[in-house]
């Protein structure tokens, strides 16, 4: 059985933009971009996963707002369960702390960029 990971992730909305975040090199999926966000800690909800991680990459502070979505995606190695969030920016400038890069993009300009396999049924949610 494979072990499965869950994730938050945040669809943090500026001005009809959404933050997203380029995955550095030498990870998994490295150089796709994706919605920021990471593994939940044992011990932590999905909202305090989301707000420790965004503070980690980012620099922000958010409030995890309703949840989304959730996508299973199976890869070869391992099950990932990706929590989706709306998200209120709180506070701070994003800054690529723990990410390669970051843009706000607007959501018609999202096709645009590579994402990985399992947030593209988002993108089409977004878009619909």
């Amino acid at each position: 059985m494979k072990h499965t990971i869950q994730v938050a992730a945040g669809l943090v909305k500026k001005d009809h933009n959404y933050l997203i975040t380029k995955r550095p090199a030498g990870v998994h999926l490295g150089g796709l971009w994706e919605f920021p966000g990471g593994k939940r800690e044992t011990g932590e909800s999905l909202e305090e996963c989301l707000q420790r991680e965004l503070k980690e990459e980012l620099g922000i502070d958010i409030a995890p707002g309703a949840p989304f979505h959730i996508i299973r995606h199976e890869y070869p190695e391992k099950v990932v369960e990706l929590h989706f969030f709306c998200c209120t920016l709180l506070s701070g400038e994003p800054q690529a702390l723990g990410c390669e890069a970051w843009r706000w993009v607007a959501v018609t300009d999202l096709p645009n960029f590579e994402f990985p396999p399992a947030d593209r049924p988002i993108i089409e949610m977004l878009q619909s």
